[in-house]
Parts: C-alpha cells; structure tokens; sequence
C-alpha cells in the first residue's frame, strides 16, 4: 500500500473520529453500480479490496479510506453516428429537414439505448485521514480529484473542515530560490534532475527540464531572464523522492529502499497484514515529510486554524 502521489488538506480545526464512527457514517454511501440508464456513479468501498469487507482500515491512529467511481463508456463518433443515421431516416421517410434540438432529442435517446450496453470504467482513490497529525492525504495526480474525494467525504461524514495547507510564502519563490541559490536549501532535501519553468508574464512560455543537473549554467541562464520555478524534482532524507508542484502536489512518490527493506523484514504471508504493515510504514514516513516540507517551503501560516 504506497501512495504514488499526495495531495494534503489540512484540518482547519481539531477534528477527531472513531474508525467504527467513520465506518458508520461511509456505508450509508458505499458503492453500488450503475444501475442500466446510469451514466456515473461512486461511493466507498473497502481499501483491502477482496481482502477486505470494511470500509475503513485503521492503524496507529491513520484511517485508510477508498473511493470507487463508476463511469459509462460511450464512444462520441459512435453516438454521433447513430444520430445522423436517425436524423437521416426521418428526413427520407418524412421529407423534411431535422433541426438542432430535434437532433439533441434524437441524441439522448440513442445514449439511453445504448446505456445498458455500454463498457464500464472503474476507477479507485484512496485517502487517509491523520486526525492526530493534523491532516488528511489524498492519492491524486490532480487537485480536482482529491477536491472530489474530500466534497464526498464531506458529503458523508455531514462536516470536514479541511482545506489545503496556506503556506507564509508561494511554493515558487522558495524554488525559484533554492535554485538561484538566493535561498538556502535545506539540508534534509537534494535536488533532483528535474524542473519545470515559467515565464511569469502573460503569454509566457514553459520549459521542461529531465536528466539535468539543475544547478548546470543552461537552468541558470533561464532563472536570470527571469523564469520561476514551477516544479521541482526533490528527495527526502535520502528516504522518499518526488515531484512537487506549485500547489504543494507531491507526484511520483517513491519510497527508498529502507522502506522496501523494512517492508521485506515482515515476517508475515498473510495478504492483509502485509498491506497493513506498508500501510503503517508509509504513513509513518509521510507523518514526518508533510510537516518537513512545509516549514522547508517557509512555514505554515496558521492564523485561519483553530487550535486545541
């Protein structure tokens, strides 16, 4: 169980749950398929998987959560096909022209046909909320994914304050800096050979960086026309490495390999205590990365959070 990406939220004031509380409140919105003339559905599943039948796995405090979202497939040409070729036999057959809305109504009846018929795609996120840390994280490659999953969740529980952590100063300065050397990095992180760019001014252009040395003169050339640093490969503690964006978004975790090795040191076959075992390792690992970072990135502004 290792995230590949995290998206934190911040509780914005002391929030606390039971597992059995939280088990409650989700399975009065557990998932259930799309029934035939439904073109989406979601709801919360067990984050075990067929190992599993609750929907909330617990470990030292953490509450793993999984959110499963069911879509129908209906391929645009194909649908549009179908139209035309109603649209086509009604103008033979009645001899006159079919107009936009008839064409819309004619639209909506082929997907209802085709509804039942139609492929399913399936997709799962995960989250964990860390009430004792302070925080919730989301396994999301984009913001409006883990913003889906905390409204459901929200939806849920009937209350989630949370809210993406506000940091003292933009995520692009501190990179901007770390990079130019105007700011110093910070000893726990090292740089990776990766970073995106960016021309502030409106129609600004962007470049990509992979395989370089980001302190090389090419990177240097760009920060000094006056390119911003977007996104930055960075490693952790020689322990966690990934890319973070200028919202704060952690992609492409990877774990190191003193976590595999500890991950290898557990004495266990059984499927679900292995998956708790990683579980337990990760957010271990996160626990003390997510607050590294912020105050790494300029601290936290916590003027807005209530406090115990």
């Amino acid at each position: 169980m290792w995230f590949r990406n995290a998206r934190v939220f911040r509780f914005t004031k002391p929030f606390d749950i039971s597992a059995e509380e939280l088990e409650e409140k989700l399975s009065g919105d557990a998932f259930k398929p799309c029934g035939p003339q439904e073109t989406a559905r979601q709801g919360w599943v067990p984050p075990l998987g067929k190992h599993g039948e609750l929907l909330v796995h617990s470990a030292n405090g953490y509450h793993l959560i999984a959110l499963r979202k069911e879509e129908k497939i209906l391929p645009g040409p194909v649908i549009k096909d179908a139209v035309e070729e109603k649209a086509e036999a009604i103008e033979i057959e009645q001899g006159r022209k079919v107009r936009r809305k008839e064409k819309e109504e004619i639209k909506e009846q082929v997907m209802l046909e085709m509804l039942p018929h139609a492929f399913s795609k399936n997709r799962r996120s995960f989250a964990y909320l860390a009430p004792k840390d302070g925080f919730m994280v989301v396994d999301a490659g984009s913001s409006k994914q883990a913003e889906d999953l905390a409204s459901s969740l929200r939806k849920s529980l009937g209350s989630l304050p949370v809210r993406p952590p506000a940091l003292e100063q933009a995520p692009i300065f501190t990179f901007t800096g770390w990079l130019n050397e105007s700011i110093d990095l910070p000893a726990s992180v090292v740089l990776g050979d990766e970073c995106e760019l960016k021309d502030p001014s409106e129609d600004g252009g962007v470049v990509r960086c992979k395989g370089l040395d980001l302190k090389a003169d090419e990177i240097r050339n760009h920060l000094n026309a006056g390119m911003e640093v977007t996104k930055l490969a960075l490693t952790w503690d020689d322990n966690v490495s990934f890319v973070l964006d200028e919202e704060m978004g952690i992609r492409r975790l990877k774990f190191g390999e003193t976590l595999q090795d500890q991950l290898d040191d557990v004495d266990v076959d059984d499927a679900v205590a292995k998956f708790d075992a990683a579980f337990s390792l990760m957010t271990l690992e996160l626990s003390k990365l997510i607050p590294g970072l912020l105050e790494a990135l300029g601290g936290e502004d916590r003027s807005a959070l209530i406090e115990e």
